[in-house]
């Protein structure tokens, strides 16, 4: 019985720190399916989804999304630490329990408290090992347990600084694009200003490239969410895409060039995020760009000087290659897709919650909710 509790135990210790090492050190995707982490984030984010569903209103259901991300990484990070406790209180419990207390024969528990003292580096010195083996373990342990919390620690700011630097590109989009985000209005925005076009999509491609390597070594950045309710990564990603996909065949030049470029990263990225998240494409994706829009993108195309013609069949050629993927990722995470053309001068800073709320009362009650 005990050898095997030393087996249980050293697999449990063993299972979990190769788990944080592949999740908060190793800087590259990890395929393998049996990850503990991967299991949690799909087990809590199933049941997290259930809850969302119940909350009607837009604003306060992505208000409850917004909690998961952090709360969750929170909750994985508490779970390794008791893991690694249990696992070496199955270890000092296999070597006989070989522990000194102040009144009483030690027993299971004490192990386990013996293993947490021990491993948020307490030293509180009212249980003690007696053996060499036992003493072993504990400096082990203490060794461990400081090695992991130094390591979160750590974490912790990486994963704000990249999330920082993936929005403020998102809301640089807001005068760009709108609020939500539309390649139409993007488009607009620059009919004038070709270079300033050309500029916009080359800073995309290194965002894009920047999101490939923070998401793809740390996924769970995919379940944190915008400030802004009406704003996301996915929303702003596939903006991009589409208006690179536009400009790349109705223009020539610099804006082709830079399109062609700033799709093909744009691309990458969101077919590994949702490969990292286990997406598969949506071959049976709903049309995004119903006749009306596609009447507004030509004369946008035509107003910019731009060529139509037979580019809107390979426009339908481009959009196969992004948007199952998209859709699939727009399900998953619950977040909206964006319209290839929306109404135009919706934009957050032209408004704020007091102007909203006034409107509010003025017209009766309604769902208000604060973009800001």
């Amino acid at each position: 019985m005990r050898a095997l509790s030393a087996v249980a135990g050293a697999l449990v210790v063993v299972v979990i720190l190769w788990d944080a090492f592949e999740a908060l050190v190793l800087p590259r995707r990890v395929t393998r399916r049996l990850r503990p982490t991967r299991f949690f984030y799909t087990t809590t984010w199933r049941l997290w989804k259930l809850g969302a569903l119940a909350v009607r209103a837009s604003g306060r259901r992505e208000t409850y999304l917004s909690y998961y991300a952090p709360l969750s990484l929170l909750l994985l990070l508490n779970l390794w630490a008791f893991s690694l406790v249990f696992g070496f209180a199955l270890l000092q419990w296999s070597l006989g329990l070989a522990l000194k207390t102040l009144d009483h024969v030690p027993t299971v528990w004490d192990a386990l408290y013996m293993s947490g003292s021990t491993f948020f580096t307490l030293g509180l010195g009212d249980i003690v090992p007696t053996t060499t083996l036992s003493r072993t373990l504990t400096v082990v342990e203490a060794g461990v347990g400081f090695m992991f919390l130094a390591v979160m620690v750590g974490y912790l700011p990486v994963l704000n600084q990249a999330f920082s630097r993936r929005e403020v590109s998102i809301v640089l989009l807001d005068a760009r694009a709108g609020s939500p985000p539309t390649a139409a209005e993007l488009l607009r925005r620059h009919a004038d200003d070709p270079v300033a076009l050309v500029t916009l999509l080359h800073e995309w491609e290194r965002w894009a490239a920047d999101f490939l390597e923070s998401h793809l070594s740390y996924p769970v950045l995919s379940y944190f969410r915008s400030q802004h309710d009406n704003q996301s990564w996915l929303a702003a990603l596939t903006t991009i895409l589409d208006a690179s996909a536009l400009v790349s065949v109705t223009m020539r030049g610099d804006a082709e060039r830079q399109a062609r470029l700033t799709f093909a990263m744009a691309r990458h990225a969101v077919v590994d995020v949702a490969q990292v998240l286990r997406r598969p494409p949506r071959l049976d994706t709903p049309d995004r760009l119903p006749p009306i829009a596609a009447r507004v993108l030509e004369q946008i195309a035509v107003t910019s000087g731009a060529l139509v013609g037979p580019a809107m069949d390979e426009l339908g050629l481009l959009r196969a290659m992004y948007e199952p993927y998209v859709v699939s990722l727009s399900e998953h995470l619950l977040m909206p897709l964006p319209a290839w053309a929306g109404e135009r001068g919706h934009d957050n800073w032209r408004t704020s919650a007091w102007q909203r709320g006034a409107v509010g009362r003025a017209t009766g009650p309604r769902d208000v909710h604060d973009d800001n």
